[in-house]
């Protein structure tokens, strides 16, 4: 039996995203369209064996373990199935916190893929999506992983998407926005009717990139920009860079990513943006989530 997994927790982005009114849970209802991206934009997730639960992210991002929701995820798995055993967690963290990436739900679902591993559970049976549904809204996409329609609180999938070849840049200017504070000034701003997502699952279909950032869209991008000006500096910079078809800004930011009309575009423009002094990432969609990279 194995003692050791390692796996991929690939960042995510928002090519839709429509925000509706506040539920009496306090959760607004969503309707979005997560894509997962490759390993050059993820996170390193090991899990073991271990005789009692503890967890280490390097670089340490401050979160106590009580708050982590890797392990919290495990730990409730952990109840849910009877198991009688511990795990060790070790996370490299490569995606930026606070940036609409999804990170930490990204981790979430890895440690729960690789205690499937190591306990011989199935990561489709309902005690696993139990436990992915108490966690949060983006930790079932990061299961099911590629491209995707969601609703809900973007945990129910509406549609499973064809996954388009794209090459993407990532760009933050390092000050993390507030999911929560971005979700309170959406709520306290005008807002404007979201275009449906109809255009942009047209576009997904027939896998035109240039098609696919004419349809981008994000209702929260507006209170991103308000609460951080570095957000709306790089939207606008992205926007004017030669190769980018069109951007905006992922979840409730910092994050901001273009589209771009080839590798060697995103590439380039990444390595312009570090020049600007940015934090940058070139990377391309990918079809799955988070996923076994290698089992000891």
């Amino acid at each position: 039996m194995p003692d050791r997994v390692t796996l991929i927790a690939p960042a995510k982005v928002n090519l839709y995203l429509a925000v509706g009114e506040r539920g009496p849970d306090g959760y607004h209802a969503l309707t979005t369209i997560f894509q997962a991206l490759d390993e050059r934009l993820s996170d390193l997730v090991e899990v073991r064996e271990a005789s009692a639960f503890a967890i280490r992210m390097s670089p340490d991002l401050g979160v106590p373990p009580r708050d982590n929701l890797a392990l919290r995820g495990a730990l409730m798995l952990a109840e849910e199935a009877g198991v009688e055993a511990g795990l060790e967690i070790a996370i490299d963290k490569r995606i930026p916190a606070g940036g609409g990436l999804g990170g930490a739900s990204s981790d979430a679902a890895a440690t729960l893929l690789g205690a499937c591993v190591l306990w011989g559970l199935d990561p489709a049976s309902e005690v696993v999506r139990r436990c992915v549904r108490s966690l949060g809204a983006d930790v079932a996409f990061f299961l099911d992983g590629g491209t995707g329609l969601y609703t809900g609180r973007g945990d129910v999938c509406a549609a499973a998407l064809p996954t388009p070849a794209l090459d993407l840049v990532v760009v933050s200017a390092g000050e993390p926005v507030s999911t929560s504070a971005a979700y309170a000034l959406f709520d306290r701003m005008p807002r404007a009717t979201a275009p449906g997502p109809e255009r942009i699952v047209d576009a997904i279909a027939s896998g035109d990139a240039a098609a696919i950032a004419g349809a981008l869209h994000n209702d929260l991008a507006p209170a991103a920009r308000a609460l951080s000006a570095g957000v709306a500096e790089v939207e606008a910079w992205l926007s004017r860079q030669d190769g980018v078809l069109g951007a905006a800004v992922t979840g409730s930011g910092s994050c901001v990513f273009g589209v771009c009309s080839s590798n060697e575009a995103a590439a380039r423009v990444a390595g312009a943006a570090a020049d600007a002094g940015w934090w940058a990432r070139a990377c391309s969609t990918a079809p799955a989530g988070a996923r076994v990279l290698a089992v000891s």
